[in-house]
């Protein structure tokens, strides 16, 4: 048995219970993981919002990282042979807020030994993201991009495969963020009135292109008055006003978003593990304090990743 964090009922996290459950023994393509971290992200309770009460209880964690305890018969991770007692990284699973799971070991990749635990739980989910988010609008070298909610976890990755890129990242983000922003390789602006002035003061020459991991009504017109090619401005979040927009917004459960998304994992595993994308961590949470976790993520200024620690 295990403790698994679990929605009991359509709604936010006040559906949330910590409950013990079985772990199965790995069949063949599967591995049992010891969960030494879980990363909490705003999907994790996204996805509990709605549905049918028939369909619940609901596991909650779409990463972990963690060590194997257990391998199924002829099975190798995603990354390649593997065996009890190696350190990996898993996306993406259903319910990983808990102390140890059974996955599917096409979504298991081996754990760069230089990222801790807490850094590898934080990896994908919001790399991935970032990385749909260049493909889709198909930017090049040299081209000018810029990122609202640069300072967020989607924000942070996309700066970092920007600049290695080689395009030029302007991103938004309150002045308590500046550095972040600095940090990962972008050229900090403030958001609120007149943002549109000030990104134009800093390219004169034009935005090529516009991704919005924010949603707001700013960052969409904003976005529309910068960049030429609607088709060049896509969104995470402003899933209301993309269709009249002529914008594109994407999601991990669409098909080509998903498989995309499957399919760049390995890259990034690799990019993280040379150092060239970091995952800054603001705070861990024991598995018990889910709830909490969760508050301070949804208060908009976690300041970094956070992650559970059973």
């Amino acid at each position: 048995m295990t403790k698994q964090w679990v929605a009991t009922r359509p709604g936010g996290s006040e559906t949330f219970e910590l409950v013990d459950v079985a772990v199965p023994a790995p069949g063949p393509g599967e591995v049992t993981v010891s969960v030494r971290a879980a990363g909490v992200n705003p999907a994790d309770a996204k996805h509990t919002q709605d549905g049918d009460p028939a369909d619940f209880p609901l596991p909650i964690g779409y990463e972990v990282a963690g060590v194997v305890t257990a391998v199924g018969p002829d099975t190798d991770i995603a990354s390649g042979p593997v065996a009890p007692g190696d350190e990996v990284l898993a996306f993406r699973v259903r319910g990983g807020w808990a102390e140890a799971v059974t996955l599917p070991a096409r979504d298991v990749f081996a754990k760069p030994p230089a990222m801790r635990f807490a850094e590898a739980a934080n990896l994908l989910l919001a790399g991935t993201t970032a990385a749909d988010l260049i493909r889709v609008t198909d930017v090049a070298a040299g081209e000018t991009v810029l990122v609202h909610g640069a300072s967020g976890a989607v924000g942070v990755s996309l700066l970092q495969q920007l600049r290695m890129l080689g395009a030029r990242a302007i991103g938004t983000a309150s002045a308590a963020n500046t550095d972040t922003v600095r940090r990962s390789g972008g050229e900090w602006v403030p958001y609120g009135d007149g943002l549109e002035a000030r990104v134009r003061d800093l390219a004169p020459h034009g935005v090529d292109v516009a991704l919005d991991c924010v949603g707001s009504d700013e960052a969409v017109d904003v976005s529309l008055a910068l960049v030429a090619d609607r088709a060049r401005i896509a969104t995470i979040a402003a899933f209301t006003r993309a269709p009249d927009a002529g914008i594109t917004a994407i999601g991990g459960s669409q098909p080509e978003s998903a498989a995309f998304r499957d399919a760049v994992r390995q890259r990034l595993v690799d990019l993280a593990g040379r150092g060239e994308l970091v995952v800054p961590v603001a705070r861990t949470f024991p598995l018990t304090e889910a709830r909490a976790a969760l508050d301070l993520l949804e208060s908009g200024h976690p300041g970094g990743k956070i992650a559970l620690l059973p």
